[in-house]
């Protein structure tokens, strides 16, 4: 059983669970739990479970190898339960977190019901002070509750069908983020959250206090880099809030303002201590990090930082063979990023996932930019877009710190809003969600619906995948105006805009290109007959030279086209049928990493000149 860390679990190289808001003393639970299936709904509390026939591994889903359970079937509830050991002293507050639970979710902490949680891709917390045997071990239970079938729910790429097909992979059931305890101060910090400002040279700090009314209480606020301290400032806490700008010492050198700003080349963080205090007595201490960042659009352009930025994406699907949409561990969410900027790639795109903490913080300190899109429904019911908008305000909410976030998506190809071009409340929903957005965090660009048919929107994404370079050419070519572009081409048979939303001068970006499928499991000298495997692409590629030889030709195509501000390429690596990653499911390069960059950071300039 994992003990309670001490304060050496400040430090950012340990696998903290909510990286931005960090302190000593935390638990994992994560490790062997009882479980059981339960798809007649038998079972309505703890005790009605007379015995546990299996073990999992918590927090991999139930459909993985990793899990122990390994099941790819229809199950439509499950339960999951372990003992722990934690200390109550009566003067602390001990908080019990899930990273996420797929779908619907119903906690006990010995047998007393705790919490319930509806949303399969973001966190909640309870306290469970009051729960807490006086001694002994102590008992939580857990169930779950994931139509696999159900369509008007957010889900991503889980498939409603038995096995996976097309662009749809195996599904997702139960635990599958990290659960984790804490204990606080009976008066403590719930969140903070952080707003940079790059022209001021300053930041916003929010941050919410709660638990015991107390009166006298300050905030204590320390922000450096690298042992420079650049801000040391106490505020009081009013109302049980804090929403404060901080000014930071600016020496008014460019280079050192330069040097101070976060981009995938250069990502500085900067450090911060936030402690809550009554008058000298600290109740609550918590680390933290932040940077400064501005990202927008100007007229055309992509702009980070004040200045037009070409984006250089990759779509990422946060898939891994043996654990699902559960990261292996930490380190191979950190190897993922390593392996995107080795390719030359400035950005993912995470499709249609909500991805963990842990990979936003990587991304944060090696440099990253991503595209955060929320998992879509495959309904369009009132049910499905209230599900929509909460669990997307959830996502925002935990998520509108990190820097390395530059754009919000919360649909996808029309995805959940299928009649689009018709239909009024399909239309209404991308522009409530667009506005939403935009009103939860007017810091970000929003796309409102990526891919085509575009309305609400402060760029607009093009999906094509054709696998003709000349097409491509022709088709986005210097010849090509964009009234040519929005009123004739019809890349996928949709059109790019919606009536009544013409182009008005927003950044275009191809948001997925590519999608060549290169098998190299066929190579191998135990691999099945050419055809026994199944194999999914938007195009096929049959040797490592031809599959290198298109990839470069496209990139090539794509970063000449002056009429995009940036491009995403799919995809990062095999998923399971889909064939047409630029690494294995395993993460091997199918062509040399150094090939790929070579591509990848070609200029304009060098393009034009060669030309």
């Amino acid at each position: 059983m994992t003990p309670l860390a001490d304060a050496s679990r400040f430090c950012d190289d340990e696998a903290y669970p909510r990286p931005q808001l960090r302190r000593a003393h935390w638990q994992s639970l994560d490790g062997p739990w009882r479980f059981a299936f339960d798809n007649e709904k038998r079972y309505a509390h703890p005790r009605d479970i007379d015995q546990w026939p299996l073990q999992i591994a918590v927090p991999f889903p139930i459909e993985s190898k990793r899990s122990g359970i390994g099941d790819r079937g229809f199950h439509k509830a499950c339960w999951y339960q372990r003992d722990f050991d934690v200390e109550s002293d009566g003067e602390s507050r001990v908080i019990l977190h899930f990273g996420a639970v797929d779908y619907f979710a119903k906690v006990w902490v010995n047998g007393q019901h705790v919490a319930t949680h509806e949303g399969g891709h973001t966190p909640f917390h309870v306290e469970i002070t009051e729960a807490l045997n006086a001694s002994g071990p102590q008992i939580v239970t857990v169930y779950v509750e994931d139509d696999p079938q159900e369509l008007n729910k957010p889900r991503g790429k889980q498939d409603w069908q038995l096995e996976p097909h097309s662009i749809w992979y195996p599904r997702t059931t139960g635990i599958w983020q990290t659960v984790w305890l804490e204990k606080v101060s009976r008066t403590y910090l719930q969140k903070i959250r952080w707003t940079p400002h790059v022209e001021g040279f300053a930041l916003t700090l929010e941050a919410r206090v709660i638990g015991d009314v107390v009166d006298g209480l300050s905030l204590e606020v320390q922000v450096g880099h690298q042992g420079r301290l650049l801000a040391d400032d106490r505020y009081m806490v009013i109302g049980g809030e804090v929403d404060r700008r901080i000014i930071l010492s600016d020496p008014g050198i460019d280079d050192f303002r330069n040097e101070m700003l976060w981009s995938p080349d250069r990502p500085t963080l900067l450090d911060a201590t936030i402690r809550l205090k009554r008058g000298d007595v600290v109740l609550d201490e918590v680390r933290s990090y932040t940077a400064l960042r501005s990202v927008g659009v100007l007229r055309d352009r992509f702009m980070l930082n004040g200045r037009p930025y070409h984006l250089k994406l990759v779509l990422d699907q946060g898939y891994w063979p043996d654990t699902l949409l559960a990261a292996p561990d930490d380190a191979a969410l950190r190897y993922d990023v390593e392996l995107a900027k080795a390719m030359g790639f400035n950005g993912v795109r995470k499709h249609q996932k909500i991805e963990s903490p842990r990979y936003l913080y990587w991304a944060d300190r090696l440099g990253m930019l991503v595209w955060e899109e929320m998992p879509s429904c495959y309904r369009f019911t009132r049910t499905a877009i209230k599900r929509l908008v909460r669990e997307w305000s959830e996502a925002i909410e935990r998520d509108y710190s990190h820097p390395c976030i530059i754009t919000w998506v919360p649909f996808n190809e029309s995805w959940g809003v299928p009649e689009l071009t018709t239909v009024g409340a399909h239309q209404h929903a991308v522009a409530a969600l667009y506005s939403l957005t935009k009103t939860l965090d007017p810091t970000r660009p929003v796309i409102g619906n990526d891919g085509w048919e575009s309305s609400a929107t402060d760029i607009i994404g093009i999906h094509d995948y054709d696998a003709n370079v000349d097409h491509i050419r022709q088709r986005y070519g210097p010849e090509v105006t964009t009234e040519q572009l929005f009123d004739r081409r019809r890349p996928g048979g949709r059109i790019l805009t919606l009536d009544g939303f013409p182009h008005r001068g927003q950044p275009i970006v191809l948001t997925e290109f590519g999608g060549i499928a290169f098998d190299t499991r066929r190579l191998a000298p135990d691999a099945p007959a050419q055809g026994d495997t199944h194999v999914w692409g938007y195009s096929v590629a049959g040797e490592a030279d031809e599959f290198a030889r298109r990839f470069h030709e496209l990139i090539e195509a794509v970063t000449y086209t002056a009429l995009f501000s940036g491009y995403c390429y799919t995809q990062f690596a095999d998923t399971f049928q889909e064939a047409n990653g630029l690494l294995t499911e395993d993460r091997v390069p199918k062509i040399p990493l150094e090939q790929i960059r070579r591509a990848v950071q070609m200029s304009r300039t060098h393009i034009q000149g060669a030309a």
